[in-house]
């Protein structure tokens, strides 16, 4: 048998709580925890998704480090991209939340997948595009954080090849490939050329 999900819940209303707590007591697959650093997921019970929500949801990430699960009864669109923005896994409607589907969310979640009903999942695609098109695209950048010219940049630096080696590939001059770095690991707070390389393969960036 496989081991039950330490799960932790939090409400601003005590009496969705207790109800989302009692439901869960009666699932093997769920082992209720009293801390956020006690579980591996910790899932969240809003009305609404507003600053005081995201504050909150970071928090219980910073405490704990489990994955979160929010459970809304409003989802709007600024809702969806707050959700996401404070690192949401799993996403279920209030009034989908039956105790079949919040156990299937949070095993999902806690296996590292994420879960969205498929109309929300439609408007956060849209949401991303329209961020991409208006606003990091204009300014050269994408979502991994680095524009094309660093993202390349640093897959050379990590090929082994040295400055002078990166200049005669992409046709610029060394002083510019050194401004590059330079701009890269002063915004991201890097040390070196090699933490900087470091930092991108371990955040998937190259």
């Amino acid at each position: 048998m496989s081991t039950a999900v330490a799960s932790y819940v939090h409400a601003r209303d005590p009496i969705s709580q207790a109800g989302v707590v009692a439901q869960l007591r009666m699932r093997p697959e769920i082992r209720i925890v009293e801390t956020p650093a006690q579980s591996a997921v910790a899932v969240m019970i809003t009305d609404t998704v507003d600053e005081a929500t995201t504050r909150e949801l970071r928090s219980l990430r910073k405490d704990g480090h489990p994955r979160l699960m929010l459970v809304a009864t409003v989802i709007d669109d600024a809702a969806l991209v707050g959700a996401a923005e404070a690192g949401v896994a799993g996403l279920l409607r209030r009034c989908d939340a039956g105790a079949d589907t919040l156990v299937h969310t949070i095993l999902k979640v806690a296996a590292g997948d994420g879960e969205v009903p498929a109309d929300l999942l439609g408007r956060l695609l849209e949401q991303v595009g329209r961020l991409q098109r208006q606003v990091l695209a204009p300014r050269g950048l994408t979502f991994t954080g680095l524009t094309p010219r660093e993202a390349e940049v640093l897959r050379l630096v990590a090929d082994g090849l040295d400055t002078s080696e990166i200049a005669s590939r992409m046709c610029y001059s060394e002083r510019t490939v050194k401004n590059v770095l330079h701009d890269l690991t002063t915004r991201l707070q890097l040390k070196n050329r090699t933490h900087a390389v470091a930092y991108a393969m371990r955040e998937g960036l190259i």
